[in-house]
């Protein structure tokens, strides 16, 4: 629905969609990238998924026909393949960038033991490495396990610090001053003595993953009000406020009021709202649109045509592509609030 609303608005008659199912496998995929490309199709939009991209690139390679796909993993993109997915490579870049002008030194990392996990720390890890900042902590837990309380208790350190306190109260009551009775006393309420080693922590979850882990931080007494809380595109969310623990996060993602205007047009179009990923399929049939307007209704589909350094305004911003086959974006940075985004 998403691409046949840019047809509507931007396409020129001449251009044709052929929709394929790719039954969401690399087999399927493949199939289905042959069938249209036995149709004359000139380039190909999608698939979503990296193991259904790795099909379809195999006939698109042998024909040199190019893919604009809607995966965010970077391992398939170039050779022909250009991603519109946010990869969180860019994402990380931002918010990272971001938070250290916010004058964050120290970061962490709370992040699930997946493909997707891997990226965002190893992305970090550079990132932070660029802003002159310093990754000091990461922990990784299982999102599968419904216990993830140990990974958390480890990134607070919270039995060192919970061990510090008891060896201060102690300290104190042997003291017995005046001095050390009011500081004891202060002390009555207090979980844990001293505070963590970051000032910054990287959570890359979504959903119900995210909404488990994050109270865990406060619970084992991370100060909320000195620990930035960062993520990524999967905190794109309304209703994340609803967790007060990630109240004051935030990720680097469109910006809201650009994607908002795609969202009412959408929802207004076909009476219901858009799965967030939909934009990127409007945004690629947008893009081919724009290339397929000329006098001689021959598209220009070329790795020069789509790595354009003007680049192109899409539902998200704007776009373009570099020649690695990844897409570079204007980012805004998003904070989550207690009733929205």
């Amino acid at each position: 629905n998403a691409a046949q609303l840019a047809l509507f608005d931007i396409a020129p008659d001449h251009v044709t969609l052929m929709p394929r199912d790719t039954q969401g496998t690399s087999a399927g995929a493949q199939k289905a990238a042959e069938e249209v490309l036995g149709e004359g199709a000139e380039i190909i939009l999608g698939p979503v998924f990296s193991h259904a991209v790795r099909g379809a690139a195999i006939p698109a390679r042998n024909r040199e026909i190019n893919i604009v796909a809607f995966s965010t993993d970077t391992a398939v993109a170039g050779n022909g393949v250009y991603l519109m997915g946010f990869t969180s490579r860019r994402q990380v870049e931002r918010v990272v960038a971001f938070a250290r002008e916010q004058g964050h030194y120290r970061f962490a990392a709370l992040a699930p033991a997946t493909n997707y996990g891997d990226d965002v720390v190893n992305s970090l890890g550079q990132a932070v490495s660029e802003n002159g900042a310093e990754l000091v902590r990461v922990e990784r837990y299982d999102p599968y396990e419904p216990e993830v309380v140990d990974p958390a208790r480890s990134l607070a350190l919270y039995d060192s610090r919970k061990a510090a306190l008891q060896a201060r109260r102690l300290e104190l009551e042997e003291d017995g001053s005046e001095e050390a009775l009011a500081e004891l006393k202060s002390l009555e309420n207090a979980e844990t003595l001293g505070d963590v080693d970051f000032d910054a922590v990287m959570i890359p979850d979504g959903g119900a993953g995210l909404r488990t882990v994050a109270p865990l931080l406060p619970y084992y007494d991370v100060d909320t009000s000195r620990v930035q809380f960062l993520g990524t595109g999967l905190w794109d969310d309304e209703t994340l406020g609803r967790e007060p623990a990630l109240v004051g996060g935030w990720f680097a993602g469109p910006d809201p009021d650009t994607s908002r205007v795609f969202m009412q047009r959408f929802e207004a179009a076909y009476g219901y709202r858009a799965p967030r990923i939909s934009s990127l399929a409007y945004d690629a049939t947008a893009l081919v649109s724009v290339l397929a307007m000329n006098e001689s209704k021959r598209a220009d589909f070329s790795a020069a045509s789509l790595t354009d350094r003007d680049g192109f305004a899409g539902a998200d911003g704007l776009f373009r592509f570099n020649p690695d086959g990844l897409a570079e974006r204007g980012l805004a940075i998003i904070e989550v609030g207690s009733r929205g985004l």
